[in-house]
């Protein structure tokens, strides 16, 4: 086993390191520095192992670290007024169960899976159990470390934080079991990356239950919770022999690795095809506009369900949510004092709020694949003033999509301060409003911007750029350190809408300069 372990962790580490030599070779100006002969350069192999390695140790921790940041800490400061340890272990047993059928480990089409077991014929139970019991070892430590530091900031006791890591490979364990004792009776095989529509409906159930109850003031006692994790942690040792002695591993890893495949390649040629599809599945839809403003026309009247589809439905979820507040503040008065706190102080929160609403990435990619993909093979397509041009139409486009559900935000958040005891300012109404539409906008110029000018897709509508990837993982980052940031609601907010404004002409002027070179289909 241990051979077959060092074998395919070489071969993982391998494709890594590839990744990472290609996604450098993407950056702009350091790309130009490095040797076509990159791949055969030990000194940039070398580099690349090492940052392999130290991802790999990394990955122990910071996953951890971001969860239990953005599930629990942020979590706790929405409801101040409960316990802080009882509301910690309220959600880490909702999340902890979702995770033990959502993220098994060993079921996990992943890549380099399908490389070493169908590919290069490696030995399936061996490769399934060792990388298996690996990946359970990481969750340990990395739930212990962070488990520690995070359980205690809340007011857990040593002991009890120390129970969090047996309670969540616990869980792991007994699902995995449970799931190969059922491929043997049904033949299922199981795929966490196709849920069945039980476990996505109990994923929702789990979800509200999480962050619904505490806002109603219900919490799961904390001895239940103890209880739990105690069960589940010697229920996962009872189906450790059952992982183990599993002697149909080649045939589930054959049957669901070549299925995953295949269904992935399928549902990538499939989603093109059907985009295509829809461009040209309406001949009568016509203009009466010319040139650009005709083409962006027919763009929009022909995809105007797949542009705005996404957005009316996150608008009318946003007002959901906002007449639920309002309900809240009738049933609970005591609400309002914490709420109207908040919507003070807490505007930088909805940086990432409006982040992940926005359809940027969605429309950009459909821009690709039903426009841009054909035309830019023409040459007049890319001059400098046509790019400007075409730039500011669809970007007056994708601000009029995103600014829906924006605008019921906005509205709302406004509608709640006035609900919640008001503001001795006016303005700061105001201010709310206009700075949650200048965020939306933001987004929208800021996608955009970045499409034009590092236009990731290749032919086959894959992303092959790296420096993309890494504006968007630096935009996460950024966007989710905001909510950690306190401050002035009408300050931010003046920020906001100056440093959207700011942003919209220095986005214009790099667009104009840069894009005829960069505005192109990658190989």
């Amino acid at each position: 086993m241990n051979r077959t372990f060092a074998l395919s962790f070489s071969l993982k580490n391998t494709y890594r390191v590839n990744s990472i030599l290609y996604g450098i070779k993407q950056i702009p100006l350091i790309k130009k520095l490095l040797p076509d002969t990159l791949y055969q350069s030990r000194v940039l192999k070398g580099l690349a192992n090492v940052i392999s390695i130290l991802w790999e140790i990394l990955s122990v921790f910071l996953g951890k670290l971001l969860y239990f940041l953005l599930m629990f800490i942020c979590a706790a400061s929405l409801y101040p007024q409960l316990n802080g340890a009882a509301l910690f272990l309220h959600i880490l047993l909702c999340l902890t169960v979702i995770g033990s059928y959502a993220n098994t480990f060993m079921f996990n089409p992943t890549k380099d899976k399908y490389y070493a077991m169908i590919l290069l014929k490696m030995d399936s139970r061996e490769y399934a159990l060792t990388h298996y019991f690996y990946a359970i070892a990481k969750a340990f430590v990395g739930f212990l470390i962070m488990g520690m530091v995070f359980g205690r900031m809340v007011g857990l006791t040593v002991g009890q934080c120390l129970m969090i890591p047996f309670f969540v490979v616990g869980l792991k364990l007994a699902v995995t079991g449970w799931d190969l004792l059922s491929y043997k009776r049904t033949g299922k095989i199981p795929n966490e990356n196709n849920l069945s529509k039980v476990q996505w409906a109990a994923m929702v159930l789990l979800l509200a239950a999480a962050y619904g109850l505490p806002a109603l003031g219900i919490l799961i006692p904390q001895m239940a919770v103890l209880g739990v994790m105690g069960l589940a942690f010697l229920t996962g040792l009872v189906f450790i022999p059952v992982i183990w002695r599993f002697d149909r591993y080649p045939e589930v890893y054959k049957a669901f690795l070549s299925q995953a495949m295949n269904q992935m390649d399928k549902a990538r040629q499939a989603a093109s095809n059907q985009s295509r599809k829809i461009i040209a599945a309406d001949t009568s839809i016509t203009s009466k506009r010319k040139g650009f403003e005709y083409l962006n026309e027919l763009f929009v009247k022909r995809h105007r369900k797949i542009l705005w589809r996404s957005s009316k439905r996150i608008a009318a979820v946003s007002l959901a949510v906002i007449l639920a507040a309002l309900l809240i503040f009738w049933l609970r008065p005591e609400a309002k004092a914490v709420v109207n706190g908040l919507l003070m102080t807490y505007l930088p929160y909805f940086v990432f709020v409006m982040y992940l609403i926005n359809r940027g990435t969605g429309f950009t990619r459909a821009l690709f694949i039903n426009c841009d993909h054909s035309l830019l093979t023409y040459s007049f397509y890319k001059q400098p003033r046509f790019i400007l041009k075409l730039f500011q139409i669809r970007l007056r486009e994708i601000i009029k999509v995103n600014l829906l559900p924006a605008t019921v935000i906005g509205g709302g958040l406004a509608l709640l301060l006035f609900a919640s005891g008001g503001t001795d300012q006016p303005v700061n109404y105001l201010v709310l409003i206009v700075s949650i539409l200048s965020m939306s906008m933001f987004f929208s110029v800021h996608y955009l911007t970045i499409y034009y000018l590092l236009q990731p897709y290749n032919a086959g509508t894959e992303i092959k750029s790296g420096m993309y990837q890494i504006i968007m993982a630096a935009t996460y980052l950024v966007c989710f350190y905001f909510t950690k940031l306190q401050m002035s609601t009408f300050v931010f907010g003046l920020s906001t809408i100056a440093f959207c404004l700011i942003y919209c002409v220095v986005a214009s002027i790099l667009v104009y300069r840069f894009a005829p070179k960069t505005f192109k289909i990658r190989a």
